[in-house]
């Protein structure tokens, strides 16, 4: 999962870039980039935050009134510089490209433009794939006119398999945008006077003080020519199924996706939860949220059941988000860094831990054991999400079923594993109902129920553990 934005305008834009990045720094912590147009290419990418990679002399440098940024966890290739988003091909006239998600059939695609199109891939991450296919479409088309532009969108979808919101600049044409057929990954734009900007969630566009527009729909491109004539173009025809966990965990509750607030999905999923808590009649005192995702869900918990809510976990800002951290030691290590419990609103009480979701367990183990340490007398724990159970191939980074937690466990299973006197999870239904709100949508679900969008057999799944071993062995 990753956050990308771009903007053409008529004033300098990598200010605005810069902070729409740190408005999306939570859809990835481990490297950020931005490349600027004014009559060459000026490209600052590199490991770290926003903040860390992007000084004064970094921005001054950023010339022109286009530009592309990202910020980026990986789920193809490992954490090297190298990676990092966008990326640039000089042929035809020079194009750059940022996008969110995950290219399964990345290897496969690889060797044909290395082999057939004679096109080398320098890096891991399959953005570059992306771009190459686009590149070398448009360029067998002779000129790069709106027509031509679509239909080589038309052939990156016949070719690229897997989950992919994009944002790319063709020199001196214009800003170019568009949503894989399904349209896993979020992708908005706005307008703000006669500036244009795309970005992966709404409070990008919110923080600038651009006015949304409407989401980009599933299948579609969207271009903005340097005159600021606005073009679009449905050209896939799949169903549209945005991944569900956008709502669950990754997007910034003060965003809208789809039409759907982040917020708003998150309090009715704790309404909810508060159906299975009731049924089971536990004595509990107090409910504590894991901050900062499951607050509002915790919040609606504690109206419907009648019990008190309290801040029982402080958060150090300072530590980033643990889920999307590259390394299983590096996750264990940080929940103690990153969490305090307030001693005197837990001890001697029977305390309800709620979080957003359980994957690995590491997590749940450690908040249950501060809670304890804490004088809890006892413990029980709530998903507001259901088990997690098959990998995502389409990025997010639970990509092996060893990973998950609830994979071969039973719930009682899980309890003893995490230390926890009661775990409840969210029913499936009451996920969708939750999320939807009663809008009519479809959503993808697979890590939940194994029911993957786009073609996933056994072997699609064992190839992308293998590679993402070895990416892991390798970081």
């Amino acid at each position: 999962m990753c956050g990308i934005l771009g903007i053409i305008g008529n004033y300098e834009v990598v200010g605005d870039i810069y902070r729409g990045l740190l408005s999306l720094q939570h859809r990835g912590q481990d490297s950020a980039g931005i490349i600027t147009y004014s009559d060459r290419f000026n490209i600052k990418k590199g490991n770290g935050l926003v903040s860390e990679i992007f000084k004064e002399k970094n921005l001054s440098y950023l010339k022109g009134n286009i530009g592309i940024g990202h910020v980026r966890y990986p789920t193809i290739g490992g954490g090297k510089a190298e990676d990092a988003q966008p990326f640039y091909v000089n042929i035809p006239s020079g194009i750059i490209m940022a996008h969110n998600g995950n290219v399964i059939n990345y290897t496969q695609l690889k060797k044909e433009l290395e082999e057939v199109n004679l096109r080398h891939l320098n890096s891991k991450s399959d953005v570059e794939a992306i771009l190459n296919v686009f590149a070398s479409k448009l360029e067998k088309r002779g000129k790069v006119n709106i027509d031509n532009i679509f239909a080589s969108v038309k052939e990156v979808y016949k070719k690229v398999e897997g989950s992919y919101s994009v944002i790319a600049y063709i020199r001196n044409k214009g800003l170019l945008a568009f949503r894989d057929p399904v349209g896993f990954k979020p992708l908005i734009y706005g307008k703000k006077d006669a500036n244009y900007a795309f970005a992966s969630e709404s409070v990008a566009l919110d923080t600038l003080g651009y006015k949304r527009i409407r989401d980009v729909k599933a299948g579609e491109a969207i271009f903005i020519d340097t005159n600021g004539k606005e073009y679009s173009k449905i050209l896939g025809n799949k169903k549209h199924r945005p991944c569900i966990f956008e709502w669950v965990y990754f997007a910034r509750p003060d965003s809208v996706i789809d039409g759907i607030s982040v917020y708003g999905a998150r309090l009715r999923l704790g309404k909810e939860l508060a159906k299975t808590v009731k049924k089971l009649r536990l004595p509990i005192d107090l409910i504590i949220p894991v901050p900062d995702t499951s607050r509002a869900a915790a919040i609606t918990l504690s109206e419907e059941l009648n019990i008190p809510y309290r801040e029982g976990l402080i958060k150090n800002r300072y530590i980033g988000r643990t889920f999307i951290m590259p390394q299983q030691a590096m996750r264990k290590m940080s929940i103690r860094l990153k969490l305090n419990p307030i001693e005197g609103e837990i001890k001697g009480k029977n305390i309800l831990i709620v979080d957003d979701s359980i994957v690995r367990g590491n997590t749940s183990r450690q908040i249950v054991q501060l809670i304890k340490e804490a004088g809890a007398k006892k413990i029980f724990f709530a998903s507001y999400s259901p088990p997690l159970r098959h990998p995502c191939v389409y990025g997010i980074d639970m990509q092996t079923r060893s990973e998950f937690i609830a994979k071969n466990k039973s719930i009682k299973d899980i309890e003893k594993e995490i230390g926890t006197d009661k775990l409840i999870y969210q029913s499936y239904e009451g996920l969708i109902k939750g999320v939807s709100g009663g809008e009519n949508m479809k959503f993808c679900t697979a890590c939940f129920d194994g029911k993957y969008p786009t073609p996933v057999d056994e072997k699609i799944l064992k190839k992308i553990e293998t590679e993402r071993k070895m990416d892991k062995e390798n970081e």
